[in-house]
């Protein structure tokens, strides 16, 4: 199954003060039809780089079964952690970084590694806020469900994500 993940963190209409984070899934089932699944885990007053990777790992862990996926994040820190393969030196260094301090989340980015390493996913960084239409969709869509309460999501289970 093909799938598209738009996440993103986000620091707006929290009424508890700033920290959240949200993804949407977005896929075709068999006879044709769009689905789309909005998912937040609530606020959490925490660093944007932990909110874009919170993103990412909630969109991944998500899914129940092997997919091909398309992850679309306006973080770079998280995107070129994979597409410039800084993962694979963190674990030669054994998770320090090259001039021998620690990675930062740690915790996050194995959680994150282990989420993606069941599916077959290709890295896109968007810039954020240029106007790119998938970055619109992080954005729009992402960011939309980390502002709002769980109650609010669409939860579209016309599909099978398992």
């Amino acid at each position: 199954m093909k799938v598209t993940i738009y996440s993103d963190g986000s620091a707006r209409g929290n009424p508890d003060g700033p920290g959240g984070y949200g993804t949407v899934i977005q896929y075709v089932d068999a006879k044709g039809v769009l689905h789309e699944k909005e998912i937040n885990e609530g606020y959490d007053k925490t660093t944007n780089n932990r909110m874009e990777l919170m993103g990412a790992i909630m969109g991944l862990e998500a899914l129940n079964r092997p997919c091909e996926v398309d992850l679309y994040s306006d973080s770079k820190y998280v995107i070129s952690a994979f597409n410039e393969n800084w993962i694979s030196g963190w674990l030669k260094k054994n998770w320090k970084k090259s001039d021998g301090r620690p990675v930062k989340n740690v915790e996050l980015w194995k959680r994150l590694l282990e989420a993606s390493g069941k599916h077959k996913v290709t890295w896109h960084w968007v810039k954020g806020h240029d106007g790119h239409p998938e970055n619109e969709r992080c954005d729009h869509l992402a960011t939309s469900a980390a502002d709002r309460p769980f109650a609010e999501l669409k939860h579209d289970d016309g599909g099978d994500l398992r």
